[in-house]
């Protein structure tokens, strides 16, 4: 009794847990396949580019597109279709089955020819360019492998072209060369000379050939594939040099790879420069510990001269696949689209080669989110399931999801690029989880612009636990990406419990500069005696501000308050600073020796007080001021 999940599995391949990614996909062909199979069972089929055709055992023939939907239907007989050949334009068909009937006919014409053998015919072939008038020709395989060819008033005249060595199991017809087996092995045919150029044994002959018969295919015109038990020949076929030839064919055959598999071979096909396998297994059941049918296997292989590499290996569910025998399934191809379909009684699967979609997808289940990121930006053009911004934003998450907080908030600059949307979007996912520390640092600041309210969450999250990185923010950040007046508001806030702190002071500072209260600025630049305080006053011409506060300029860095006062004499004058310092008579002395060094005349009518600041505070500069000065009273 077969479970549930055997009979409506749709993964039919089972992929181990290892890292090693899949080469194939498959999927069920359904539709009027599934129809077909309830009551019938496939027993062969041809693959052509624009559609298949299904033969069963109840000797009907369906033709199907390729998602399975039956397109035509011919009752051919009331036993097993054993073959179906089509050429390669895909208008004539040729159909052999248990009963010995064989048909070949136009399926877009009245072209037909019907014969009845008196034994089981097991093969057919038709030619491959069979369209054309002078190729009409096809063989059959019974006991004898004949040879049809459309002659004279259209009669078909048949010609014997081997027998005595078994039945004929298996017919290839590439080009001019027909492949064919039986019981003893694989022989070709060159048809342009009528020379049978090889005969290439079987290997293990206690092997019963109808239960595990051979698997022949053409990889191209010259490149036979033979698969017999569990042995495997690629075979070349060469032209021989002239010299050789004396009474020999013109053409011989080399077998350029030979090695043996793990299981019976069933089919295979070529993929490339690799082959791909269908095996039929047997293994030993756990509970009754008899050997018994497991599911089958599809492998890709890579050929060496004597022995193979596998490069993947599937075990497929298939439909009843307990009951089945090596003899009950095949392997067909389509040779443009690396489509293989794996022919059993009631199920017919199809393995396709793995697009960059499903590269992505695996990616994705790994976890493997930098690569499938790359994949799809490598490929954007022709991935149809996936956008990258998707494959982006999942990767944030698993970044998250993991605290690497800092490489996530690092992607979201690549990721978000210029979408103010989804960049607001993830900002409030780090606030949820209290990280917007993390995002702080790649929060975009020109093209685009996020709401303001976002960079004033992320600076109020720095001002309760971060003193020094909020002063870093306001400090990179242009002023015009918050509003001012709330942050301002918010240090203050924070200046009441903790009025001497010199970072949150110097970022006030800072905050007053941007919104052009330089007055506010410059207090508290003095106050902090903050170098900056000069260049500031110089950058926003703040000389009517610092008229009451030469004493704490002076106090801060005489010299440098010196120079500027002096350069700036038509801002504040003389008087007024000498007036300023009236109370600091030592700073006043500084400023008028330096004003006395730069003109001797300018200050003349403080000359007289000069001679007692000099004597009190610089007496090794008097004797020169008296020898300069012009404007001293002598007596004094």
């Amino acid at each position: 009794q077969e479970t549930r999940s055997n009979e409506e599995s749709t993964d039919e391949s089972e992929e181990d847990e290892s890292e090693e990614e899949p080469k194939l996909k498959y999927e069920r062909l359904s539709n009027g396949v599934t129809e077909i199979l309830q009551k019938d069972a496939a027993s062969c089929m041809t693959v052509h580019e624009k559609f298949l055709a299904l033969g069963t055992h109840y000797g009907k023939v369906y033709l199907l597109d390729v998602q399975g939907n039956i397109t035509q239907k011919f009752d051919v007989s009331p036993v097993k279709i054993n073959q179906i050949s089509l050429d390669e334009s895909g208008e004539h068909m040729g159909v052999c089955s248990e009963d010995g009937k064989v048909q070949v006919f136009g399926l877009y014409s009245a072209e037909e020819f019907h014969e009845t053998f008196d034994c089981p015919i097991k093969i057919v072939a038709v030619h491959p360019h069979f369209v054309r008038s002078h190729f009409k020709q096809f063989v059959t395989g019974g006991k004898k492998l004949l040879l049809y060819e459309r002659g004279w008033m259209n009669r078909w005249k048949p010609s014997v072209l081997h027998e005595g060595e078994g039945n004929i199991r298996n017919v290839k017809w590439r080009g001019h060369l027909i492949a064919w087996a039986n019981n003893m092995g694989v022989k070709i045919l060159d048809m342009i000379s009528k020379q049978r150029i090889t005969n290439v044994p079987r290997d293990d002959i206690s092997l019963r050939p109808d239960m595990y018969p051979c698997s022949l295919c053409w990889k191209d015109n010259l490149t036979l594939i033979i698969g017999w038990g569990n042995s495997v020949k690629i075979c070349s076929v060469k032209e021989r040099h002239a010299s050789e030839m004396r009474d020999l064919p013109n053409r011989y055959v080399e077998i350029v790879f030979q090695f043996d598999t793990e299981f019976y071979i069933s089919g295979l096909a070529p993929l490339c420069d690799q082959l791909v396998i269908l095996s039929y297994v047997k293994e030993i059941s756990e509970k009754t510990e008899a050997e018994c049918c497991a599911r089958p296997r599809l492998d890709i292989v890579q050929p060496l001269p004597e022995s193979c590499e596998e490069i993947s290996s599937d075990a497929l569910t298939v439909r009843g696949f307990q009951e089945n025998e090596c003899r009950d399934y095949h392997l067909e191809y389509s040779e443009g689209e690396s489509l293989f379909y794996i022919i059993s009684p009631r199920d017919v699967v199809v393995a396709k080669e793995r697009d960059q979609d499903d590269h992505i997808d695996w990616l994705l289940e790994k976890k493997k989110y930098e690569e499938a990121l790359m994949a799809a930006e490598i490929s954007q053009k022709t991935i149809k399931k996936h956008k990258i911004l998707d494959i982006g934003l999942a990767y944030i998450n698993h970044l998250m999801e993991k605290g690497e907080y800092d490489l996530a908030a690092r992607k979201c600059q690549k990721i978000l690029g210029k979408n103010t949307e989804l960049w607001e979007f993830e900002v409030y996912k780090f606030k949820e989880i209290g990280q917007l520390k993390a995002i702080s640092r790649y929060l975009p600041r020109r093209d685009p612009i996020l709401k303001p309210l976002i960079y004033e969450m992320v600076l109020h999250e720095f001002l309760e636990s971060d003193y020094e990185g909020f002063a870093t923010l306001i400090k990179e950040w242009p002023g015009d990406l918050y509003n001012n007046t709330i942050i301002v508001q918010a240090v203050m806030d924070h200046l009441k419990k903790d009025p001497q702190n010199r970072t949150l002071l110097r970022t006030l500072a800072e905050l007053y500069t941007y919104d052009q209260r330089y007055g506010k600025a410059l207090e508290i630049y003095l106050t902090l005696r903050h170098k900056d305080v000069f260049q500031l006053i110089h950058k926003h011409n703040l000389f009517s501000s610092i008229r009451d506060k030469i004493v704490l300029l002076m106090d801060f860095d005489s010299e440098k308050a010196v120079d500027m006062l002096l350069d700036n004499e038509d801002k504040i004058s003389i008087d007024r600073v000498v007036e300023e310092l009236e109370n600091r008579p030592e700073l006043q002395h500084v400023y008028l020796h330096k004003l006395f060094k730069r003109d001797h005349h300018k200050g003349q009518r403080y000359h007289e007080k000069q001679i007692s600041l000099y004597a009190e505070y610089d007496r090794p500069n008097l004797l020169p001021f008296l020898r300069d000065s012009t404007h001293c009273p002598l007596e004094k």
